[in-house]
């Protein structure tokens, strides 16, 4: 699977840089997201733990490969750190909505709403944990 990663102050965008997701990638996709979980800081981690998921050049996903973002997304948010679906075409928007799914889903229309509601979060975050104190 082809992806682009770029590394932002707060946040990592991944784009996936293929047209289908299917059923057959969904390993590679729980691969290569879940390990951001584990970024505490040490060694050549960056600490950064949030993810923005671009899918600008996305045209087709099968169910498997859906219900991984969705299962990925909550564990994201289990462990407080973010994850935002950003650039959902039309046609896989549409499957989404069709199997109930994007209803689970934190989408914006754009990266960089993705961004500013994952700002907003760590902010909240941030905010919680010195009440907590």
């Amino acid at each position: 699977m082809q992806v682009k990663i770029d590394t932002k102050e707060k946040f990592y965008v991944i784009t996936v840089k293929e047209s289908r997701l299917s059923a057959d990638m969904t390993d590679d996709l729980y691969n290569l997201l879940l390990p951001y979980l584990q970024n505490d800081g040490s060694q050549k981690n960056t600490g950064i733990r949030n993810i923005v998921l671009n899918l600008k050049d996305l045209q087709l996903l099968d169910i498997p490969a859906a219900e991984i973002i969705v299962k990925v997304q909550q564990k994201f948010y289990e462990n407080g750190a973010s994850f935002i679906i950003c650039e959902i075409q039309p046609a896989v928007e549409r499957f989404l909505d069709e199997n109930d799914l994007l209803e689970m889903m934190n989408t914006t229309p754009t990266e960089s709403e993705a961004g500013d509601i994952l700002q907003m979060e760590e902010m909240e975050r941030e905010l919680l944990d010195g009440d907590q104190l």
